[in-house]
């Protein structure tokens, strides 16, 4: 709080003293009250006023000094009125008691929206469970007929609907994890079983170096994540060549590290920063493949919140390589 500042702000209650001081000297100078005695008055009176102006100064700065202080450290600046006593001045009591209305009327907003986020939750989840049984009936018929491209439209389709059900869970994830150790050649072969049709009909080369080692994550959303890799890569191979997917792990002394590599068309060199954004579709995703822009953002989010980190490279027209690091969790090994 500025001294400048207060004074200003004071600026018509020092002329309205000012004033009454003046007034008050006319007026006992009109009562023929000896000079000395007049001054004498000024004084105890201007001190008195420069006194109580301090204090109240003072007081206030103390206050306000704290509460600045206090919500320029703070996150969640909503949490302020929690943090702060109530002042000993009358409009700081009014201050303090608006911010702990505002804060009571803000919770009780948030826990409506929440309650009807988590029901909208509840009702996507229902949905996805109840669309995904016609569609397996659809996929299993097609199978058995031996109808390779229905069946793999059918399997876009559940993946599209499973994107959903994890976009809803990947936003209270947290509650949901299960760490352990995962051996990620198991979660890999995982994938390319669910995969296998595709792979086979498009006829992806496979290629693994050094997945016999284990990393701490959750396997649900670890299967998610190299999944959703899988379908990017199918997207985008090149009719040029071969369609070859290469995955393989290296370590060193604090990470082991994912790389999740494919020969297709590659990401414009402008487009790679924003590739993880929310709903970023790129030159590539308009073009060929109608990109809804949200598997790369859940995926990113999902790393995030696991604690892995997550970035790509790409070279257009040669490949794009998605890389994850897992830390090393020895208190986990330990336990």
């Amino acid at each position: 709080m500025s001294f400048i500042e207060f004074l200003k702000d004071k600026f018509i209650v020092y002329i309205i003293y000012g004033i009454s001081l003046f007034l008050i000297i006319v007026f006992l100078s009109a009562f023929h009250v000896p000079v000395p005695a007049i001054i004498i008055v000024s004084v105890m009176l201007f001190i008195s006023f420069i006194t109580v102006q301090l204090w109240d100064f003072f007081r206030r700065k103390n206050y306000y000094d704290r509460l600045l202080t206090c919500i320029n450290s703070l996150d969640k600046k909503y949490l302020i009125s929690e943090m702060q006593s109530m002042p000993n001045f009358y409009d700081g009591k009014i201050l303090y008691e608006v911010l702990h209305e505002s804060n009571k009327s803000m919770y009780e907003h948030i826990k409506e929206h929440s309650q009807e986020n988590i029901e909208f939750q509840e009702f996507i989840e229902l949905w996805v469970h109840e669309i995904k049984i016609p569609v397996s009936r659809l996929q299993l018929m097609y199978h058995n007929e031996g109808n390779t491209q229905y069946s793999m439209q059918l399997q876009y389709i559940n993946d599209y609907i499973e994107n959903v059900l994890y976009y809803v869970r990947s936003r209270n994830a947290e509650k949901d994890y299960i760490f352990k150790e995962i051996s990620l050649r198991r979660v890999f072969a995982d994938v390319a079983l669910k995969n296998r049709e595709e792979i086979q009909l498009r006829g992806v080369k496979i290629k693994t170096e050094n997945l016999d080692v284990c990393v701490v994550s959750d396997s649900k959303w670890l299967f998610f994540i190299i999944n959703q890799l899988m379908g990017n890569s199918m997207k985008y191979f090149s009719s040029e060549r071969e369609p070859e997917i290469k995955i393989f792990a290296d370590e060193n002394s604090d990470k082991i590290i994912l790389h999740f590599r494919d020969n297709g068309i590659g990401i414009p060199s402008s487009d790679l920063p924003y590739i993880f954004e929310k709903s970023f579709t790129g030159e590539n995703g308009r073009i060929l493949a109608k990109s809804t822009g949200m598997g790369l953002y859940i995926v990113k989010n999902l790393c995030t919140k696991l604690g892995h980190d997550i970035s790509a490279k790409s070279v257009q027209g040669e490949y794009t390589e998605i890389i994850i690091s897992f830390g090393k969790n020895d208190f986990y090994k330990m336990q």
